[in-house]
């Protein structure tokens, strides 16, 4: 997406480039004449080229088709190049560039564009500035509503279907169906309630709406390409599997990454992350998360998600992933990542509360849900505490039940001070919560001390649940688990009898290697693991060095 001249964010998103820049741009382009009328690329289509304009102007419309009524959102003329961060994630682009002057564009197929971005510091560096710039001029301005989403808030499946947009960052307008302007929205595409979620993109009216076809829609899920075998296809894209999908493709590996739900894992739920080396300040892990995302697509990672993988298996000298739509992947190496899934709470109701006032991530989205109104976080460690935190900092009125009788002993002691010191957080220690109470959406909870059994209902609009996690791993059959499904790694294999292949390889497992030859795993899922974000980051990278020694390159 581009902006008008004169905004003010124009000179990260729109630089001028030096004579010498333009020069080793042109010598990767091909010249093409244009005149008005030619459609440079249109919304909804996927493998458009990166263009640079020499002479003549280029409108930036919004609209179904060139030839739809359209809204011009921007003009380019001479020293502008187009796009933004479609051209690196392979999704569909969100708007039409329509020649509105004659004059002279410059052509990169996206094949050279990869090779500029991994090879050129100075032109990738400048170019991705801008095309981050450019998305989140797409996602907070008028560009965003190239594509329109509407639903109840108080739906699960809405709230899965926002949480997975605001992971990948697309820009996107939420209508509420309550509120004047989603009933309109509803009324103008002729949808009915049970229709909803509803999303409209450039190209389709999607009904009943879910991550999997708006994926689909958007180019943002798996597609074939006949003979290939990757280097490396990374499983779970938390920040262990990001890490190891930014060094595999920076490396020179052919890298793939999947997530059966969306980017950034656990790490993406927490509000702020405090003890990340480097950022004094915090850092929400969303935003950790979504700059990983772009640079292992900067290297040229390709990332599908949600895309599940069900089955990995090894035969005919490579191992095998299987899709849950039937698709089967060749490659040399797999990273296992999938991380853990959340803990809930043995409640009557639970799953029906799940989205409509029951979460597992406290970020801007569900903090604006809650409206200010009274909150429950359930959890004594680390990641409950920032949630309270956070919460209070929005204006709630915060509850924490915590089933240990200390706040220390499961809890970094800078979140123990900052909590006590927070007039909006109530700590009730030796505390569960035993029952939940509402209509559509949680309206309050019960609390229940641990030793007395003593009952206090609560107004709750939001229960933030932080109990843990159990290792996503339910679907290997052939690698070594521990008693709680936690993946045996390296060293921690020595007392676990390895399946005869590793007698032919003659060598023991590498570094992170599981006891299938050429299978790793990394973060949450590996048994020992420390469960910290840096502790996933560091083992994702490390974890390529052994992939190299396993592919040989």
């Amino acid at each position: 997406m581009e902006t008008q001249t004169g905004d003010p964010v124009e000179g990260v998103a729109f630089p001028r480039l030096s004579p010498e820049q333009v020069t080793r741009l042109l010598s990767l382009c091909q010249a093409q004449a244009v005149s008005v009328g030619d459609v440079l690329y249109v919304a909804g289509e996927r493998d458009y080229d990166f263009f640079y304009v020499e002479s003549g102007e280029v409108e930036i419309v919004r609209g179904a088709t060139p030839d739809a009524p359209a809204e011009v959102v921007a003009r380019h003329g001479p020293g502008r190049f187009l796009g933004e961060l479609n051209l690196l994630t392979g999704q569909a682009a969100y708007v039409t560039a329509k020649v509105s002057a004659p004059g002279m564009v410059f052509r990169m197929t996206r094949d050279r564009f990869r090779k500029l971005m991994a090879e050129d510091a100075d032109l990738s560096d400048l170019i991705l500035r801008a095309f981050m710039a450019r998305r989140e001029i797409l996602r907070t301005g008028d560009g965003a509503r190239s594509v329109e989403m509407v639903g109840s808030e108080l739906s699960a499946s809405a709230q899965a279907l926002r949480n997975w947009a605001a992971r990948q960052r697309l820009p996107h307008v939420w209508f509420d169906v309550d509120e004047p302007a989603g009933a309109a929205l509803l009324e103008a595409i002729s949808a009915t309630p049970d229709e909803l979620p509803v999303v409209v993109t450039p190209t389709a009216t999607i009904r009943r709406a879910t991550p999997g076809l708006v994926a689909e829609n958007l180019g943002l899920s798996y597609r074939r390409v006949d003979g290939r075998t990757s280097d490396v296809i990374v499983i779970g894209a938390g920040p262990a599997g990001l890490a190891a999908a930014v060094y595999g493709a920076s490396e020179g590996l052919d890298t793939m990454l999947f997530d059966a739900v969306s980017i950034g894992g656990q790490a993406a739920a927490s509000a702020r992350i405090e003890n990340y080396l480097g950022f004094p300040s915090g850092l929400a892990g969303a935003e950790l998360t979504s700059l990983a995302l772009i640079q292992a697509q900067k290297f040229g990672a390709v990332v599908s998600t949600p895309c599940q993988v069900s089955r990995l298996h090894s035969g005919d000298g490579h191992l095998h992933v299987s899709l849950t739509d039937g698709e089967e992947i060749h490659t040399r190496a797999v990273v296992i990542a999938t991380g853990a899934r959340y803990r809930t709470l043995p409640l009557p109701d639970w799953g029906k509360f799940e989205g409509a006032g029951i979460y597992y991530a406290a970020t801007e989205m569900e903090a604006r849900t809650c409206a200010a109104r009274p909150v429950t976080v359930v959890g004594g460690a680390n990641s409950a505490g920032q949630a309270a935190l956070f919460l209070a900092g929005r204006g709630s009125e915060v509850t924490m039940a915590v089933r240990s009788p200390e706040l220390d002993r499961n809890m970094s002691r800078y979140l123990v001070d900052r909590i006590l010191a927070t007039p909006g957080i109530t700590v009730r220690l030796g505390t569960e919560v035993t029952a939940l109470a509402g209509d559509d959406a949680l309206r309050g909870v019960t609390v229940t001390e641990r030793g007395t059994a003593a009952a206090t209902d609560l107004p709750c609009r939001g229960l933030f649940c932080f109990i843990g996690a159990i290792p996503a791993t339910d679907w290997l059959t052939d690698v070594a688990l521990d008693s709680d499904g936690f993946v045996y790694t390296d060293t921690q294999l020595d007392a676990v009898v390895l399946p005869a292949g590793w007698d032919m390889l003659g060598r023991r497992p590498h570094p992170f290697e599981t006891s299938v030859p050429g299978v790793f795993a990394v973060g949450d899922v590996r048994h020992g693991s420390m469960k910290r974000v840096a502790a996933a980051v560091g083992e994702g990278a490390s974890a390529i060095r052994s992939v190299h020694a396993v592919v040989g390159t």
